[in-house]
């Protein structure tokens, strides 16, 4: 098995991008855990696929109907379920920070 790809670091990496906070415990085992995910792959990887046809399933029907486009009428039924509105807009909280740029 090759070394070890996802270490604690990349953990805590990670974690802070996705502004989460792992104990040294718990991103110990979710590096543990990436790692053997990250296994799986490898051994998908090494399955041979070259007597499988690709081009078998171009002609499937994926369509299940038609998109067509209609006006929804009733403004108060479609916003009955929404926290914040503004001008006829939902209004959602804010998710980037942008103090570093």
């Amino acid at each position: 098995m090759s070394e070890k790809e996802v270490s604690v670091d990349v953990v805590k990496y990670i974690a802070k991008l996705a502004k989460l906070s792992f104990t040294e415990e718990e991103a110990e085992k979710m590096a543990g855990e990436f790692e053997a995910i990250l296994g799986h792959f490898r051994e998908i990887d090494k399955v041979d696929l070259s007597d499988i046809n690709l081009h078998e399933f171009d002609d499937v029907n994926t369509e299940f109907r038609k998109d067509s486009v209609e006006v929804f009428e009733d403004k108060k039924k479609l916003m009955q379920n929404v926290r914040d509105l503004r001008d006829g807009a939902i209004q959602v909280p804010k998710i980037l920070d942008n103090s570093h740029v």
